[in-house]
């Protein structure tokens, strides 16, 4: 999702939620019963934000530091803090502020008759600061007057101009995937300089976003990573658990009629067998990506491509076409794993992986776009005929050749379970062979 651009929207009044924003109110909080995954009329989403404000100005340059900057006579965090306070869904706002600046915050606190803001002490960093934000929405705290929230947001303190529809998206997006962010296209040219100061290579602007916030993340997911490692490792975590969430689902696309067994379909419930806590699902290519399209919307971010009708990447290449079409890889990297099939026996290897080692152009060019493609060939013995595939699936291993096959696919299975599970930058355009 995009923020909206700096000075697209005015702060508004001071005050709480008001009552001509009954309606709106209504399909916010609908929208949050369908995050949680709740039935209307049960509690919604819990959701809570923390605000580092421990800033010194030392970019500005100012004695002041920026968050208390004046404003139209009034200091900038405080219009921050309204523009939370008019969400009615998010239940506490926590600020961290450093000691110096704690009785600052508290008279700005009430002379603006902030609501739901709780303050505690600023960190040395501001990582730190979201930390002890953190912490005061914990349960596990002695004299917490806040409740766990199951989704919190992070923001910064100098920004005001937070929209709340961009606010929901964020905590909806979080609540599925574990944590999200708002971005925006990038404005400025992003160059890399060479080791003699000149210009190595610059980004096109219009294949990447700029982060921005607000963040958000599920309470227990951001806690726990906090608690348990430093700020290096808390990274490596976070990387860690949204991996995790994002690996939970493979759609294995077919190059063949859904009515037609293969070896593909021999993967597919090799692939069930040995990943069974992966939702595993299927779909044929050659029907004009109709099911495939919703498999997208439903952010699938990880495609087998089975090659075994047609030779090389043409499968492989519409699949592509379709990921690049959908703003799937903007949030998070999607793998596509390139299957192919041959008889060692009666094709050399050298021979076939020449053809297929134009992987490597295609996994450079897609990986712009935050696709990972990576290669797998599996030894497939062209004695087993389609029926002799179909009986395999519900039939116990017989013959030398079954063995074989089994093996490899098995072996397949795992590599790519791995390339998934991994989503390793280092591997793509590379050919395994299973």
């Amino acid at each position: 999702m995009e923020a909206a651009p700096p000075g697209s929207s005015r702060p508004t009044e001071p005050g709480p939620c008001l009552s001509g924003q009954r309606g709106a109110d209504h399909a916010v909080s609908a929208s949050l019963q369908s995050a949680a995954g709740t039935e209307p009329g049960r509690h919604p989403l819990a959701v809570a934000a923390v605000l580092p404000a421990g800033g010194c100005g030392e970019r500005m340059g100012v004695p002041t530091p920026k968050q208390f900057c004046p404003i139209l006579e009034r200091p900038l965090i405080s219009y921050t803090l309204q523009a939370l306070e008019r969400v009615c869904w998010i239940k506490d706002i926590v600020v961290a502020v450093t000691g110096e600046n704690m009785e600052v915050m508290k008279s700005i606190i009430q002379k603006y008759q902030h609501k739901r803001i709780s303050l505690v002490e600023a960190g040395v960093t501001r990582h730190r600061s979201i930390f002890n934000g953190l912490k005061a929405l914990a349960e596990d705290q002695i004299n917490s007057k806040l409740s766990k929230p199951e989704v919190v947001i992070i923001h910064d303190a100098v920004r005001p101009f937070v929209k709340e529809d961009v606010l929901l998206k964020v905590v909806t997006a979080a609540k599925e995937h574990g944590a999200a962010g708002a971005i925006r296209p990038l404005v400025s040219t992003v160059i890399s300089p060479s080791a003699d100061g000149c210009l190595d290579y610059s980004l096109e602007r219009a294949r990447h976003r700029a982060s921005e916030m607000p963040q958000a993340f599920l309470f227990d997911v951001i806690y726990e990573a906090y608690q348990q490692v430093t700020y290096k490792r808390d990274l490596y975590a976070a990387e860690s658990i949204i991996k995790e969430r994002i690996s939970q689902e493979i759609c294995v696309v077919m190059d063949t009629k859904e009515d037609n067994k293969h070896i593909g379909h021999l993967l597919e419930e090799v692939l069930k067998s040995e990943l069974n806590h992966v939702k595993v699902t299927s779909e044929a290519l050659c029907h004009a990506g109709r099911h495939l399209q919703q498999i997208i919307l439903d952010q699938c971010y990880n495609f087998v491509c089975v090659n075994v009708m047609t030779s090389d990447f043409q499968e492989t290449q519409k699949l592509l076409s379709m990921l690049e079409e959908s703003n799937l890889c903007i949030l998070y990297p999607v793998v596509v794993v390139s299957v192919h099939f041959l008889d060692f026996k009666l094709v050399p290897p050298s021979q076939k992986m020449e053809n297929l080692m134009k992987i490597r152009e295609f996994a450079k060019e897609v990986k712009e776009r935050n696709i990972l493609l990576y290669g797998l060939l599996i030894s497939y013995p062209q004695c087993l005929l389609p029926c002799t595939l179909e009986k395999l699936v519900i039939s116990p291993w017989t013959s030398n050749d079954d063995q074989k096959l089994q093996e490899s696919l098995r072996q397949g299975a795992i590599i790519i379970a791995s390339l998934i599970k991994e989503r390793n930058s280092g591997l793509i355009g590379q050919l395994l062979i299973a």
